[in-house]
């Protein structure tokens, strides 16, 4: 993109600069911004691409004194003091306020596009080995767990460890108080119900952390022949259903307070305490994460009695929904699968499996931050594309 300047002038008394393309369109950018932003090596450190400008030395009320067209390419404004500002047009133009422009850089940015799935889920497959050693495979993979919610890597090797050297791929995987890792494998006196050869009913993990992590990455070492089969549900897509179902139930959802705990010994000890909403949503009601799991659920519950019945029925009609036969898919992985999933997003369950002498089934897991993701995301984005 290599946008020109036809004209730059000034509006109401100087307090905004209007910018006029030569593909006829136009750009309002407020005067105090426009001084927050300036370039220049005294209010921006280039090396780390920071703001320098303190806002105790901005004065919110600033006019433009003059403003000029340099070459097309580039705006130079001279302020009150005399401080000089140069802005490049195809800067100005990526962050031009209209609500188009605005919805665009919101899209390079974080990527919000959802493909929604249930039943009918074509389960996307990619082979771990060019996960680690191919950029494009590696981007991919981020665009399709960030769009789609779910995809498995095959033909891992079939001993701990692996998961670390997707952590190393990302960046680094979140610690959490099961440690770096965890195995997932019949335990005697489990101190969680998923080391257990028990039914694990649909949930996210780890809700009773203030910021739950939003990857989780599940390698499959050992698989037992009979059940263990895995299933998971598009959370999100189950939260629209709700809320043209029952708006009244999503509200309650979205807007009350569940007690979570988790008290125990494992990478150290531990005693959690956390309060979440079954569903999180943004400014405009829409779903961003799901914090739902019914074994930490505490029994302190902290609402009036009166409310408790209407939250039950909320939540059963709910987790009702993620059970239907329309919206959940079941798989099996085999040794050397590692599904990875959004855990803010896809609920995942497993269904039980014979107890024995010996451990039959074994899974390793870890947990990675969106930050971390979609950081690493970024950065194979822009390898990929200067190789085009």
């Amino acid at each position: 993109m290599n946008p020109g300047i036809q004209k730059v002038e000034t509006l109401d008394a100087g307090h905004f600069v209007r910018v006029e393309w030569e593909d006829g369109s136009e750009s309002r950018y407020p005067c105090v911004w426009l001084r927050d932003n300036c370039q220049c090596p005294h209010c921006f450190l280039r090396s780390a691409r920071a703001r320098r400008l303190v806002l105790e030395d901005l004065d919110v009320n600033i006019v433009v004194k003059e403003v000029a067209l340099a070459d097309r390419k580039k705006i130079s404004i001279t302020w009150p003091d005399e401080h000089a500002s140069e802005y490049e047009a195809e800067w100005l133009k990526k962050r031009c306020f209209s609500e188009e422009a605005r919805a665009e850089m919101r899209e390079d940015l974080f990527l919000p596009e959802r493909q929604y799935w249930g039943s009918d889920l074509q389960l996307p497959k990619i082979p771990f080995e060019e996960i680690l050693y191919n950029d494009e495979s590696a981007y991919k993979w981020l665009c399709t767990l960030k769009k789609l919610g779910i995809a498995v890597l095959t033909g891992a090797a079939t001993r701990q460890g692996e998961l670390v050297k997707l952590g190393h791929r990302i960046g680094f995987l979140r610690l959490t108080f099961y440690g770096p890792t965890w195995q997932v494998q019949d335990k005697a006196d489990a101190n969680n119900v998923a080391y257990t050869t028990g039914k694990l009913c649909f949930h996210t993990d780890y809700p009773v952390l203030h910021h739950p992590p939003g990857v989780q990455l599940l390698h499959c070492i050992k698989q037992t022949a009979a059940g263990g089969e895995s299933q998971v549900v598009d959370g999100f897509n189950v939260c629209n259903k709700l809320k043209k179902q029952n708006p009244q139930a999503y509200q309650i959802l979205s807007s009350t307070a569940v007690d979570y705990t988790d008290v125990g010994v494992d990478y150290c000890d531990f005693a959690v305490q956390c309060k979440q909403r079954i569903i999180d949503v943004d400014s405009r009601g829409q779903a961003v994460r799901i914090n739902y799991n019914n074994a930490t659920r505490d029994t302190v519950f902290d609402i009036p009695a009166e409310k408790v019945r209407p939250f039950y029925a909320a939540l059963k009609e709910f987790d009702d929904l993620l059970n239907s036969a329309e919206h959940k898919f079941m798989y099996k992985l085999k040794p050397g699968d590692i599904v990875t999933f959004d855990n803010w997003r896809v609920l995942h369950g497993r269904q039980s499996y014979p107890s024995g002498s010996e451990v039959t089934r074994h899974l390793e897991g870890a947990y990675a931050d969106w930050d971390v993701v979609m950081s690493r995301l970024r950065l194979l984005r822009k390898n990929v594309q200067n190789r085009d």
